[in-house]
């Protein structure tokens, strides 16, 4: 595993949670706010996961407003991209994590390898911006509904990523 960064926003805590979740089972990882995070920091790591919640119908959380553009200014080549992703299935079901698919159309061209995709068969939602060739582009959470599942997704999830960052 390279040099390997989490970055995320947060509003109530929820997203910073799961950052510190995948932290603890990653092991050597550095975490960054987006909110006072910079382009200069997503350079210095070989490998990057991103971690955004969705709000209201199927907007960015409010740190990752601003920072999305921040990912102009990035060298994403030849780094691998993971995407985690915090929403509500049954509140907003056709938009169920649409942050990371909001992201990921941002740096889909920019010659990362993005690895973490996950199956849709256990989670029930209507529609997201988060699918790719019928997969989620990485990892849903729904702490609203399902925060009993979180911690054995995310063990799930990081065993799978583990070897590829």
């Amino acid at each position: 595993m390279g040099k390997t960064a989490i970055f995320y926003g947060s509003t109530e805590g929820n997203t910073e949670g799961v950052a510190y979740k995948l932290k603890d089972l990653l092991g050597d990882v550095d975490l960054f706010n987006v909110d006072s995070a910079s382009s200069d920091d997503l350079d210095n790591y070989d490998s990057i996961i991103f971690g955004a919640s969705t709000w209201e119908i199927g907007e960015l959380q409010e740190d990752w407003e601003t920072f999305i553009d921040v990912l102009d200014d990035a060298d994403f080549s030849g780094k691998t991209i993971a995407y985690f992703g915090l929403g509500d299935a049954d509140g907003y079901p056709d938009t169920f994590v649409d942050a990371m698919g909001i992201i990921h159309e941002r740096i889909k061209d920019s010659g990362a390898t993005f690895v973490g995709a996950v199956d849709t068969e256990d989670y029930t939602f209507d529609d997201s911006a988060a699918l790719y060739d019928g997969k989620f582009i990485g990892l849903p959470i729904d702490e609203d509904n399902e925060s009993d599942l979180t911690d054995g997704r995310l063990e799930k999830w990081v065993a799978d990523i583990k070897g590829k960052l």
